[in-house]
């Protein structure tokens, strides 16, 4: 990675490898920010990618429960994050899309590859009071949006932004 250094202060997006890559850091942070994080929060995110944005969901809540289907990645930012002393984050290879149904419902969701529309599968492991960041969209036009649940379990959904992610893949079966 050492070739990239002089790449770090430049806002935009960079490859990762695998046909993937980082969103650049403004948008990861505008994200984040949407996700308005709490102490407490149990967070998923789907596409866990470098870790880059895992690190930063980590420092700001309880507990974080990541899903990579790329296997390279997951072993390089699982190894990543425990070298750099993280304990709250929780690692899973496989698809995304399904969410990780075991450790939920979640206070939050962060979605980092772009689906057709909303997976209902993520939306119903949305705890009441929840919040998801998610891209939505074909290949060449995805809106950033901010689902929110509230205490009944009504779903809304806000626009953010125009944004350009990788496509959300699901593994069959």
């Amino acid at each position: 990675m050492d070739e990239h250094k002089d790449d770090a202060n430049m806002d935009m997006p960079f490859s990762i490898g695998h046909g993937q890559t980082i969103s650049q850091p403004s948008l990861v942070l505008n994200m984040t920010l949407h996700l308005e994080l709490e102490d407490d929060s149990k967070v998923l995110e789907i596409g866990t990618g470098s870790g880059f944005q895992t690190a930063l969901l980590a420092k700001f809540s309880e507990d974080v429960y990541t899903v990579e289907r790329i296997e390279p990645l997951h072993q390089q930012a699982k190894e990543r994050l425990h070298a750099e002393g993280y304990t709250n984050v929780h690692f899973h290879f496989g698809d995304g899309s399904r969410g990780w149904e075991a450790h939920a419902p979640y206070d939050r969701i962060m979605v980092t590859a772009a689906a057709p529309e909303t997976p209902d599968t993520l939306t119903r492991q949305l705890a009441p009071g929840g919040r998801m960041i998610i891209p939505v969209g074909d290949t060449f036009s995805q809106e950033l949006r901010l689902i929110e649940k509230d205490e009944a379990g009504n779903t809304s959904s806000t626009f953010l932004e125009h944004v350009r992610f990788v496509r959300l893949e699901e593994d069959g079966g």
